[in-house]
């Protein structure tokens, strides 16, 4: 037998299918949501439309965007001759707050994974080819996750760009800071040392 109304039940289920929200965040999050103001929920609901209708791809680097570019590839003084590759958008903020990178982006919107029916075509790869061979981009970075996903495309991709005699590398992978090397698995502790730099 229910004890919950029909609406609330839907509500919850509608919650449940957000990324790493499980049946109690779910509960949770409704019942906040039934007594926050009619002004918050409205502004929520308003949010998620104006969201949904007005963010798009940048027609650069495939990132989102409210106009034809995002702000990284609008910026004055990004350096425009590299590209950092990434998976997907949230990485670029990742990256941006490290205050380190100053070059460009590209977004591919996931990564090649047959097993999931995500062929290189459904990627943003042509676009990203097209960038190299329109513009004076010297260096493509792969920073795809360290995953065999990942790997498959950063690898695909590099080869790919071969024929276009600019440098791609690949981001270095190794041991976090305060972490054990007991802990650490092969493939890590190999990035490591691959990866290893001078101290003098």
């Amino acid at each position: 037998m229910a004890f919950q109304t029909a609406p609330l039940e839907t509500l919850i289920e509608q919650l449940e299918r957000l990324p790493s929200i499980g049946h109690k965040s779910a509960t949770r999050l409704a019942f906040h949501l039934l007594r926050a103001s009619s002004e918050e929920a409205n502004a929520l609901v308003e949010a998620i439309v104006n969201a949904r209708e007005q963010i798009r791809e940048c027609t650069v680097c495939c990132n989102l965007a409210d106009s034809e570019h995002c702000p990284v590839c609008a910026a004055e003084g990004r350096d425009r001759r590299t590209v950092c590759v990434v998976e997907e958008p949230q990485d670029v903020g990742a990256f941006e707050r490290t205050r380190e990178y100053h070059g460009l982006y590209h977004v591919l919107h996931g990564t090649i994974s047959p097993m999931d029916g995500i062929t290189p075509d459904k990627l943003r790869i042509r676009e990203l080819l097209y960038r190299v061979a329109n513009e004076d981009i010297a260096e493509v970075i792969m920073a795809t996750n360290p995953t065999v996903e990942g790997e498959a495309t950063a690898m695909y991709i590099a080869k790919l760009l071969a024929p276009f005699n600019i440098r791609v590398t690949r981001l270095a992978y190794g041991i976090p800071v305060g972490g054990d090397l007991e802990y650490a698995d092969e493939i890590t502790l190999r990035r490591s040392l691959e990866g290893r730099s001078d101290l003098t």
